[in-house]
């Protein structure tokens, strides 16, 4: 039998893309003994490390931080907040500078010596950021899933509990506190870089307390060739949509229209083309996102002339805005201890209810996971060395303490499948009415109460749970807001009501509550505090 790998840190960061490795390094570099783990491989393995980035990188100029601001706010139902989102503009402003120089990005340069900090190459980034860390002290530990956090006898987080797949051992990490940046939810649906992105970090918060908030802005769908996995959907605003036949498909687009090509999709196949870019920008497109162009390459179809099948894939929360309710501006849970950045957190706060694409996902990873690994560095400071001794409860349920006759360990693969059939489609998830969602939902907690009862097994069955209690809350949350708002469209509730311009938060496992948290209008002095 292999003995249990017991460690000790100040912060325990969980989640090795963006936001867990700023969260790391900032907690390193405020003194904290840091150990970052990671399901995959940091550095290579989650969305951002899988292709190139934009980044919400706005240089300190008043017009343009104020342009910045407005230009969404109508598309995300005017639920952001300024305040905030001055926050993030800042501090990405301040990252971005200090990865280029302490982090030692190859950012490009104009022929007048002017940086382009605008994106990132996900690869080199993520190489880079691994790099850092290394330098910095942080103690990484790859292919090595949480599977529960674990409490101290007051409630708060005290560290956590998991296996280390390459050597089928588990481990435990003592901290004087943690940070959740285990990303989204895209619900295996096989996005390029999400299939580690299955919402593990959301339940295991739940299941200390916390609450969730944006739930229902959670059906983010994004266009890819039906032969390839690559969701990089700001390239079609170049693109004409047409029918099988080949007429145009009016009303389709990538930013706006999306929902005409869900519906199209569930008769017939859509086709696309890139015949909107000119050279210039073809260029720039294969420069930029190289990945893009390989699948098509292999196949001898030129995108810019050649129609090309596409499809729809579900990226859930990656590419939502849902996620953990975030409390303060230290980005903690309000579960004492425990902090969270990045996916795994809702970005409402910048982005409202539509997807800030990513961007506004990017700033928001090293925003938050600069604010949650410094919070956290100073919460661990408090508790000093007695923090790491304390008498620990495990917090895991369902998929591992099962309260009935335990199944078989092959049953999370079923569990898998009717979740899907429940999330993926479009006329479930996407194009949304409130007798669909109902019953949907009943599904859901039928199956939440087999698994709870039954599920037992390790990593994929925690995995699957996650799943299934993301689903749970998205259409708990889409059942609460019946209008259409932002990226959440409800066909029998087709317009937006000016009584609902709120967030909604959700919460628990075996019941689900729901209530409305109101959004604070925005006020010069906002921005003046926030700067």
């Amino acid at each position: 039998m292999i003995d249990i790998l017991d460690l000790t840190a100040d912060v325990l960061v969980i989640g090795g893309g963006p936001a867990g490795a700023w969260a790391a390094l900032k907690a390193a570099q405020a003194g904290a003994d840091v150990v970052l783990v990671d399901k995959g491989y940091t550095g290579t393995s989650g969305a951002t490390a899988s292709a190139g980035t934009g980044v919400w990188y706005v240089e300190p100029e008043e017009s343009a931080r104020e342009a910045a601001m407005a230009s969404r706010e109508n598309l995300n139902g005017h639920l952001s907040d300024r305040r905030w989102m001055a926050r993030v503009l800042d501090q990405t402003y301040a990252n971005i500078n200090e990865l280029a120089a302490a982090g030692r990005y190859p950012f490009p340069t104009l022929a007048d010596g002017t940086a382009l900090r605008r994106g990132v190459q996900g690869p080199e980034y993520m190489r880079r950021m691994r790099a850092w860390l290394k330098r910095s002290g942080v103690r990484i530990l790859d292919h090595s899933p949480v599977l529960e956090l674990l409490t101290d006898p007051t409630g708060a987080v005290a560290g956590a509990a998991g296996r280390r797949r390459q050597l089928d051992q588990p481990y435990r990490v003592r901290a004087g506190s943690v940070v959740l940046a285990t990303g989204g939810c895209a619900f295996l649906s096989r996005a390029l870089g999400c299939d580690v992105n299955t919402g593990d970090g959301a339940l295991f918060a739940a299941e200390v307390g916390a609450a969730f908030s944006g739930m229902e802005f959670s059906n983010a769908y994004a266009i890819a060739p039906v032969f390839s996995t690559v969701t990089k959907t700001a390239y079609y605003n170049y693109a004409t949509f047409s029918h099988e036949d080949g007429t145009v498909l009016e009303g389709a687009g990538s930013q706006r229209g999306r929902s005409v090509i869900a519906r199209a999709l569930l008769s017939e196949r859509v086709f696309a083309v890139l015949d909107l870019a000119d050279e210039k920008a073809q260029a720039a497109m294969r420069l930029g996102q190289p990945n893009f162009f390989l699948p098509f390459d292999r196949m001898r179809i030129n995108p810019f002339t050649d129609r090309f099948p596409i499809t729809l894939l579900l990226e859930g929360t990656v590419r939502g805005t849902g996620g953990i309710r975030v409390v303060d501006d230290d980005c903690s849970t309000g579960v004492p201890g425990l902090y969270v950045a990045g996916d795994a957190a809702t970005r409402e706060l910048i982005c409202g209810g539509f997807t800030g694409g990513g961007s506004h996902n990017s700033a928001w990873a090293m925003s938050s996971g600069t604010w949650a690994g410094r919070a956290a560095a100073r919460h661990a400071a408090t508790l000093g060395p007695a923090g790491k001794r304390r008498r620990l409860t495990a917090a895991g349920r369902a998929g591992l303490r099962p309260t009935g006759t335990p199944g078989d360990p092959g049953d999370y693969r079923e569990l898998v499948r009717a979740v899907q059939a429940e999330t993926h489609p479009y006329d479930k998830n996407y194009l949304r009415r409130g007798e669909v969602l109902t019953g949907a939902l009943a599904t859901l907690d039928e199956r939440w109460a087999e698994a709870s009862a039954h599920l037992r097994g390790d990593v994929e069955a925690r995995q699957a749970v996650a799943m299934l209690a993301h689903a749970r809350w998205m259409y708990t949350a889409a059942l609460a807001r019946p209008e259409t708002r932002g990226m959440h469209k409800r066909l029998d509730h087709p317009q937006a009501d000016p009584l609902r311009r709120h967030r909604l938060m959700v919460g628990g496992l075996d019941e689900l509550w729901s209530a409305a948290d109101p959004v604070r209008p925005h006020t010069p002095l906002d921005l003046a505090v926030a700067s």
